[in-house]
């Protein structure tokens, strides 16, 4: 599925959602808005363009009998991000397939995901780390 979401405040660019919810990219535009005191990528928009990605990737495919939330978030600074900073997001099938057998019958379940950004020589930015909260929804447990 192509999905173009310009948002001039905060230059993020979400490229693409794969049509099965297993692949997202999104794009940093360094700007006026995006940049820090030093002019390169401010650290809070980084971590803005990394926030919701994996958690609504897990949501979308284990659907609505599952609770799904983004619990924390860590950013390694490798170098200094210039122009158009670029994540992608990947949950396969087998890893989502994973989470919901851990989370059945209400177990809570953190996993963490890991997405690299990179700048547009392909020279890494920052390391992101994601954790994400997986339970099995309680009117689902009580009919099993």
């Amino acid at each position: 599925m192509s999905l173009w979401i310009p948002n001039l405040f905060t230059g993020i660019r979400v490229r693409r959602f794969a049509d099965d919810w297993t692949e997202a990219t999104v794009e940093l535009h360094v700007n006026l808005l995006t940049r820090n005191y030093v002019k390169t990528a401010f650290g809070g928009s980084m971590s803005a363009m990394t926030d919701p990605y994996f958690f609504m990737l897990v949501m979308h495919q284990l659907g609505r009998d599952y609770v799904v939330w983004d619990t924390r978030g860590e950013i390694e600074f490798v170098k200094p991000g210039r122009g158009v900073l670029t994540a992608h997001f990947a949950v396969p099938r087998a890893k989502a397939e994973e989470l919901r057998e851990r989370a059945r019958g209400g177990a809570k379940v953190l996993e963490w995901f890991e997405t690299d950004i990179t700048d547009a020589s392909g020279d890494l930015v920052a390391r992101v780390r994601r954790e994400v909260y997986v339970r099995e929804k309680k009117r689902v447990t009580a009919a099993g």
